[in-house]
């Protein structure tokens, strides 16, 4: 079902309880003041009422009219009431776009395993070398006080 006319009362759902889907393009036409839509997440919102109410501004949401606005509007971090308050400029969601998110989340590929790391090996050696190596520079640095105070005392 499609609201052609700013003037229209769509309450996001038609009589039969399926929520009204509409196309991108159709969404795309409602890009003015007084005809706002957006789509948030799959869903249509008409948030006309609301341009004089925003506390962005009504500019921030001409920006995103007739179009996917979910990014914007997450990067913004909106209040739980804000997000609440969605409920209210509902009219319906745009097949679209949830299906556009749907392939990219079955595109993904998933992420590469580390490759299994020996337990012998150079692995082995490396990690007793990093607690020896500091042991010995220790000991050299014991010794090394020790010698010298021996000659210092002996000079005296």
């Amino acid at each position: 079902m499609v609201c052609a006319s700013a003037q229209h009362l769509c309450s996001g759902m038609a009589s039969d309880g399926v929520p009204k889907v509409f196309s991108l393009k159709e969404v795309e036409q409602h890009v003015a003041q007084d005809d706002c839509w957006m789509i948030i997440h799959g869903k249509v919102y008409d948030v006309t009422t609301f341009m004089d109410d925003h506390p962005g501004g009504d500019d921030v949401l001409l920006q995103t009219a007739g179009k996917d606005a979910s990014e914007e509007f997450d990067d913004v971090g909106h209040s739980k009431s804000a997000i609440e308050q969605l409920k209210d400029f509902y009219v319906g969601e745009c097949s679209e776009v949830l299906e556009k998110k749907l392939e990219s989340v079955t595109d993904a590929k998933p992420a590469a395993k580390d490759p299994p790391t020996s337990t012998n090996g150079a692995g082995f050696y490396s990690k007793i070398l990093q607690f020896l190596v500091p042991l010995m520079l220790l000991g050299v640095a014991v010794a090394l006080r020790k010698y010298s105070k021996k000659t210092a005392d002996a000079k005296y």
